[in-house]
């Protein structure tokens, strides 16, 4: 069997059928199994916008999982900290999933806290996803203003809860997602390539790929991915680290790809730009969480304006004085952005301002 499968189409729910007939799931599920599918749905904004992911994938994945006569399916997420995860289900269009296919929507933020020790880390994370007896990892592609991408191993941050989120940052962030990974077994993954934003995990600047990609092993398809971006799998810490621990194997030219649909390709090679890179040469960042972060990074490309000062942002600034600062926690500094987080157009009214 092929360790990746890739579908390039514009048809979602067929798309993903037919991705997942070609691929090795169908020997990895069995009937009576609970399977649990964690789609990204980070933020209210529909899919469209390049964050989260569409429910024709996760749609695509119930029908296949039903016709193998797979009953017992959930739906598990926790929005990012400031967001509400029954609101992103409902603006990202779950709730149609949830009353035609009668699969539950989870909310993890409600969901009761389990300590797990991973290596030389105590992480608390969601019952449910240790719980079920199969996972399905239903990540976006797409770029990352922290990380430099986000896709599968990332994706998990939300089996956590807000608190433990925000203790990842504080942690360093790539160590934290790495070891994660060995704690929370996934099943299986199903990638929405179908419109991702390159260069912030928020989205806003969808650049348009009609690429599904599946497979069983999230470091393999990551390190993959990564490429795809433009970026060197070495070059992304996390993914360092997950191949150190033996999260899963790296991208070859040994590893076996079948591509279907290939005529359906882009005419054009689209690659991150590196504009999150050059807006953080503004910013001095410690601890930050990626809500807030990215407010700052998205604030700074829409106004376009360049700061006298470096803007500090993160929870290490709590307490502490100085200059310029983005969030709650920089409420000592001389003038700064109010929020948990702020919104995006704070951070650029803000600017404007100053």
């Amino acid at each position: 069997m092929p360790q990746i499968v890739v579908n390039y189409t514009g048809d979602i729910v067929n798309g993903t059928l037919e991705l997942l007939e070609a691929s090795s799931l169908k020997s990895l599920v069995k009937p009576g199994m609970k399977v649990s599918l964690k789609p990204n749905m980070v933020i209210s904004k529909p899919p469209s916008q390049g964050a989260t992911t569409h429910p024709e994938v996760a749609e695509g994945i119930i029908i296949y999982l039903s016709r193998l006569g797979i009953k017992d399916i959930e739906i598990i997420e926790s929005a990012w900290i400031g967001d509400n995860t029954m609101r992103v289900y409902k603006t990202c269009g779950y709730e149609r999933l949830r009353d035609e296919y009668g699969v539950e929507l989870i909310d993890l933020k409600q969901d009761r806290v389990v300590k797990v020790k991973s290596g030389k880390y105590d992480f608390s994370v969601c019952e449910k996803a240790l719980a079920t007896d199969f996972l399905i990892n239903i990540p976006v592609l797409k770029g990352h203003c922290q990380t430099t991408m986000t896709c599968c191993l990332k994706n998990l941050k939300g089996c956590i809860p807000d608190r433990e989120k925000q203790r990842f940052h504080t942690m360093g962030l790539h160590g934290p997602i790495a070891w994660l990974n060995k704690s929370i077994k996934t099943g299986f993954c199903v990638i929405d390539g179908i419109c991702g934003d390159l260069s912030f995990e928020e989205g806003g600047n969808p650049v348009t790929r009609n690429m599904l990609i599946c497979g069983a092993d999230p470091l393999l398809l990551d390190t993959y991915c990564a490429g795809l971006l433009g970026h060197r799998a070495g070059d992304i810490e996390y993914l360092e680290i997950a191949g150190q621990i033996g999260v899963g194997e790296t991208f070859s030219h040994d590893t076996k790809i079948t591509c279907l649909n290939a005529g359906n390709k882009p005419m054009f090679d689209h690659r991150a730009t590196g504009a999150a890179k050059r807006l953080a040469q503004d910013i001095i960042e410690d601890g930050a969480c990626s809500a807030c972060y990215s407010a700052l990074i998205q604030g700074l490309k829409t106004s376009g304006i360049t700061p006298r000062e470096k803007i500090c942002v993160g929870q290490g600034f709590k307490g502490k004085r100085g200059k310029t600062g983005c969030g709650n926690c920089t409420s000592g500094f001389d003038s700064y952005i109010k929020g948990c987080p702020p919104k995006a157009l704070d951070v650029t009214e803000f600017l404007r301002k100053i």
